[in-house]
């Protein structure tokens, strides 16, 4: 028999054998196989992800090189790029065009680490490959000038098309503005609710975010005004719920979940991340101590039929990192980084599936 002849319409032919594993349809299918080529015995070719914090990258690439060895032989070499190119649906719009996908960080209430969480997935994207902003929307009590170590820093001002616009502060890759740039940290501010609607409102309209794949908005604890102002505002690709185990952090979250689900809403949930879900000592590492309770955020998934994106560890390291303005992904505990890492991964994984299986996004109209 005949040695088969490799050309690009047969690699294109093997390849569509092959799912991504999270999309459900084929590589070909999905227009993720690009820079085809084919040698005497050996073939190359790009494979573009639906992001560069795809956790299943190497189970993609082996299922791409079986996949040819079944076609063509087990003695062809298979060359494989993976690249990345993050989904968006946003409609576009005035408000920050360059942004593909824009993730509200939310809680029912204060005190769970929400801003924290929002700081680690937001450089854990970063080092994936991934250009990340963020927006400190929590007007009351913005927090993101310290955790980042930028407090007394404030943004340039350039022109671009005639406007006024701010440049973010840029901080372990993350472009980053918040409201505490702009007011003295001593400063007692009252905010009232249109007040305070109209101060995000700014932080979108006048900042030039440039090119970004993920923009994450830190909103305030709880529900309320500048909730409802920032789904009107742009289109908000999901919402991830940050809760601790406690019943109490629990009942809140489900109200604070349940507002973004309002049919007049209807932001899609991608997940909850789980805060202080255990406690490892370091000279225990192998212990998990359950100080506030036991998969509190696996039962508020479940409520809502979303996936636990995480369950981050009770570590000192976590909050002396946010006080000392260097995150703790960035440090040397690999508990903490892993865990930070995994959960963004699984925030970047749903935001693909997102993208691929549900309506573009666009910004709420409401009546009230």
């Amino acid at each position: 028999m005949g040695e088969l002849t490799i050309n690009r319409e047969k690699i294109l032919q093997a390849l569509s054998t092959v799912q991504e594993p999270d999309l459900k349809k084929d590589l070909v299918t999905l227009n993720m196989i690009r820079d085809v080529e084919a040698g005497l015995d050996q073939v190359s070719f790009t494979v573009v992800l639906t992001t560069p914090a795809c956790p299943l990258k190497e189970l993609i690439r082996k299922n791409c090189t079986d996949a040819i060895h079944a076609h063509f032989g087990a003695h062809i070499r298979v060359n494989i790029n993976l690249t990345a190119d993050v989904t968006s649906t946003r409609l576009g719009g005035p408000m920050v065009p360059g942004v593909k996908n824009i993730i509200a960080v939310a809680s029912g209430k204060g005190g769970v680490g929400k801003s924290t969480v929002t700081a680690n997935l937001a450089v854990a994207l970063y080092r994936s490959g991934a250009k990340v902003g963020i927006l400190d929307a929590d007007i009351y009590g913005p927090s993101m000038p310290v955790m980042f170590g930028v407090e007394d820093m404030q943004p340039l001002i350039s022109k671009k098309d005639g406007r006024n616009l701010m440049k973010p502060i840029q901080q372990w890759g993350i472009k980053i503005i918040s409201m505490g740039f702009l007011i003295p940290p001593d400063s007692a501010t009252v905010w009232r609710g249109p007040m305070a609607s109209q101060a995000l409102r700014q932080l979108f309209s006048d900042v030039d975010w440039g090119d970004l794949d993920y923009l994450l908005i830190d909103l305030p604890p709880g529900t309320g005004d500048v909730h409802l102002t920032l789904v009107q505002a742009v289109p908000v690709t999901g919402v991830v719920i940050v809760t601790t185990p406690q019943k109490v952090a629990l009942a809140d979250a489900v109200r604070g979940a349940a507002m973004f689900r309002q049919a007049q809403i209807n932001v899609p949930i991608l997940g909850v991340v789980e805060n202080m879900a255990y406690f490892t000592p370091a000279e225990l590492p192998n212990n998990k101590y359950y100080l506030f309770g036991k998969d509190g955020g696996t039962a508020l998934a479940a409520q809502f039929d979303v996936p636990v994106l995480g369950q981050i560890p009770l570590v000192q390291g976590i909050r002396e990192g946010g006080d000392e303005g260097r995150p703790a992904f960035l440090s040397e505990d690999t508990l903490t980084s892993e865990a930070f890492r995994q959960t963004a991964e699984a925030l970047a994984q749903q935001v693909a599936i997102r993208n691929a299986s549900q309506e573009k996004t666009k910004a709420v109209e409401m009546k009230l």
